[in-house]
């Protein structure tokens, strides 16, 4: 029997909008990634400046996490997405009609910063979610997510190589303005249920991360793996070039087949709801580790090193999917009031650890080639797998305390 005072569960179609508008609004920040070399030329920047392209929205979108996502806390949360929608299209906009590197610059650091939207959505997602099914909900949306950071490379480098690349960054402008119409119409009102001041708001970040052993150890389990994720991103387009010889549509496709990986979400989400989120950890770890050991054992070209690489890809989003889902699972069950919070603090850590893994990627492919940069990404989250065992061995002995 139904319990009346039961509260209805989050509905089909409510996840499904959540989950797009949560992919359109991340894949913001992934555009610029694969056309570096044309925006560089059009507004003159020098091919030492040009990672600035990049660097520059990944910063917005770091600042973003730690001071516009913990509003979710404080502001009405409908209002708050709403209003970086409406900034995130502006800066697209100016971002379309430019050709100077100082105003495409300033306009990648604004994407970055109103793209931060997704993760208000989010726990908003959570909120409206029943505890039991929370999990399942939150890998359903942040499977939409995924799906926006992987389809946002080929898709704006196939926009790019028939409208050129200003194209891009205008239809994204068009679908953010259309998603915000969308989610005005349908998105509810929340309201925080107490009204802390904004510099005490942010002043309790720190306190939070101190307190918070979850919120670290899942943070520093997903930098491992959004680390090595970031690397493989940043190394493998150059060796699908250099060693397997594919054109830029031909690395598109390779970016699409990855996206299957973010079938691991919901799954994922249903592990943690079962209370399965320690051992789902551990196989969300060993997977990031095959994603590199496959291409290390197969040839560096020809049809069989290059089916082994999209195996890897996959491999390797599925890690990513599935670990994602069990971390916010873990931390948006630490209470309703400081979940934009907490979930900032996630985000921050493990973009923290993405940037590093992109930067340590660049670095070590020139210096020591492919196989150096895969065994480069393996440590990651090897790494962190060890570090999961002392989390591991810890329960172990909880469980056998009664028994003494």
């Amino acid at each position: 029997m139904n319990k009346p005072n039961a509260l209805p569960d989050i509905s089909r179609g409510m996840v499904l909008l959540l989950a797009i508008a949560c992919g359109a609004i991340v894949a913001n920040i992934y555009y610029a990634q694969t056309l570096v070399g044309p925006i560089a030329a059009a507004t003159g920047l020098s091919n030492e400046a040009a990672g600035l392209i990049v660097t520059l929205t990944q910063v917005g979108y770091a600042a973003g996490l730690l001071f516009v996502v913990p509003l979710g806390d404080l502001l009405e949360n409908r209002r708050l997405v709403l209003t970086a929608l409406g900034f995130t299209a502006v800066a697209l906009g100016a971002a379309a009609v430019s050709s100077s590197a100082v105003v495409f610059l300033a306009a990648s650091l604004a994407i970055g910063l109103g793209s931060v939207a997704a993760q208000v959505l989010v726990p908003f997602a959570a909120h409206l979610a029943r505890e039991e099914t929370r999990g399942q909900t939150v890998g359903k949306v942040v499977s939409g997510l995924l799906l926006g950071v992987m389809l946002a490379r080929p898709a704006a480098s196939l926009i790019a190589d028939h409208l050129g690349w200003h194209a891009v960054f205008g239809i994204a402008a068009a679908l953010i303005v259309l998603l915000a119409v969308v989610l005005r119409l349908r998105l509810p009102q929340r309201v925080p249920a107490h009204a802390l001041s904004y510099p005490v708001l942010i002043g309790s970040l720190w306190k939070l991360f101190a307190t918070t052993p979850v919120l670290r150890r899942r943070g520093a389990y997903h930098a491992a793996l959004f680390g090595a994720f970031s690397l493989f991103w940043t190394v493998a387009p150059l060796a699908l070039a250099s060693q397997f010889h594919l054109s830029q549509t031909g690395i598109a496709v390779f970016a699409l087949v990855g996206m299957a990986g973010a079938v691991a979400s919901p799954l994922a989400g249903r592990l943690a709801d079962g209370g399965h989120t320690l051992v789902a950890t551990a196989a969300a770890l060993a997977l990031g580790i095959a994603g590199f050991a496959l291409p290390l054992l197969a040839p560096a070209s020809g049809m069989l090193g290059l089916g082994v690489l999209v195996a890897a890809s996959i491999v390797l989003d599925m890690a990513v999917a599935g670990n994602l889902v069990l971390g916010q699972r873990a931390i948006f069950s630490l209470g309703a009031e400081v979940r934009s919070r907490l979930n900032g603090l996630y985000f921050a850590m493990f973009f923290a650890g993405g940037a590093a893994g992109s930067a340590l990627g660049a670095w070590i492919y020139a210096r020591h080639g492919w196989h150096g940069a895969l065994l480069a990404g393996l440590a990651m989250p090897l790494a962190a797998l060890v570090y999961w065992s002392g989390e591991w061995i810890g329960q172990a002995r909880k469980h056998e305390m009664p028994a003494r």
